[in-house]
């Protein structure tokens, strides 16, 4: 016999079937969240894996719509490009990043020729694939120049756009790049390319994998601590966020992506602006190399791609975006 008082709303009842269940979700999944990375490589017909990020490979030019094929017929709206260069063409300066012939330059054309607007591209703005010291930005003195990396900034900028490119991406940290970068796109007849600020980027142990995919990592000299974020602060992403909004972000990101879903639902709830989140390769690695190893279970990965859209996410940068359809289901 129960005894005591029971109250009289049960939510164990809106939990107790699968159709019930369905009925009461506050978040779901589809492929329109999310964005596909791919790493270019030099060559032809080469498809070749990271070592650090099983399952994730670089395409060489020729090659990458075998990946964008799958991209499209899984309904993915973009796709983002990185580069691996050859390391003899990389400076100090990074000029490679200017070559109308560079890898990326040459990967939007190949898309475009056979996609049309099909699937949107998305382009980083930053130094490190091109430089020979793995910084974002110019190095003088062990420091990292601001004002002059952003006119070279400006010029990567209207280089990718002339070449195709939808949606420009600022990853570098440079204060003040936003509004001059957008003003250049608007000054050259770009007023309609969208532009995605990484705004909260934090100087994180995450990236690791990626540097390897890019070969920046053995290059990097130091730190990314002067002008990434202080994985300790809250505040100053906020006040970030706000300054590139004002100077003309579309969209804001925020990376990497599970150790700061704060910060993620805090830039939501205060700006009401779209909010990208990296699920960088650490965090990649991490659950592929667990799931591999048999610790965890593939269920794993679609719990940690919804704590993004719960946490506010309007969409999400990840290497499993590729495996979308076994996911989701």
């Amino acid at each position: 016999m129960i005894t005591g008082k029971y109250p009289s709303l049960r939510l164990r009842r809106t939990r107790k079937e699968n159709w019930s269940r369905k009925l009461f979700e506050e978040n779901t999944l589809s492929s329109s969240d999310f964005i596909l990375p791919i790493f270019l490589m030099d060559g032809k017909n080469k498809k070749e894996e990271i070592l650090s990020m099983p399952d994730v490979y670089r395409y060489s030019i020729n090659r990458i719509a075998q990946i964008v094929d799958k991209a499209i017929e899984n309904k993915i709206p973009m796709v983002a490009l990185f580069p691996k260069i050859n390391n003899k063409l990389k400076n100090d300066k990074g000029t490679e990043a200017l070559n109308h012939n560079n890898l990326v330059c040459k990967g939007i054309l190949e898309i475009k020729k056979k996609y049309k607007n099909q699937i949107g591209i998305m382009c980083d703005v930053a130094l490190d694939p091109y430089t020979s010291h793995g910084h974002d930005g110019l190095l003088k003195s062990n420091v990292i120049l601001n004002d002059e990396t952003i006119e070279l900034l400006i010029k990567q900028s209207i280089l990718q756009a002339q070449m195709g490119c939808d949606v420009i991406a600022p990853s570098d940290m440079m204060d003040g790049r936003i509004g001059k970068i957008r003003k250049a796109l608007d000054q050259n007849g770009y007023q309609n390319i969208l532009l995605l600020s990484y705004a909260a980027k934090y100087a994180s142990s995450f990236y690791g994998p990626f540097r390897d995919a890019i070969g920046s990592k053995k290059l990097l000299k130091g730190d990314k601590k002067t002008y990434q974020m202080d994985f300790k602060n809250t505040n100053e992403a906020l006040r970030e966020v706000a300054l590139d909004i004002k100077e003309g972000a579309d969209m804001v990101m925020v990376k990497p992506g599970m150790p700061y879903l704060d910060i993620i639902k805090s830039v939501k709830e205060k700006f009401k602006i779209p909010v990208f989140v990296y699920q960088v390769s650490g965090e990649y690695s991490l659950l592929a190399n667990a799931i591999k190893n048999k610790i965890i279970n593939e269920n794993a990965i679609y719990e940690s791609l919804m704590a993004f859209k719960r946490a506010g996410a309007s969409a999400i940068i990840s290497y499993y975006a590729d495996r979308l359809n076994k996911i989701i289901k």
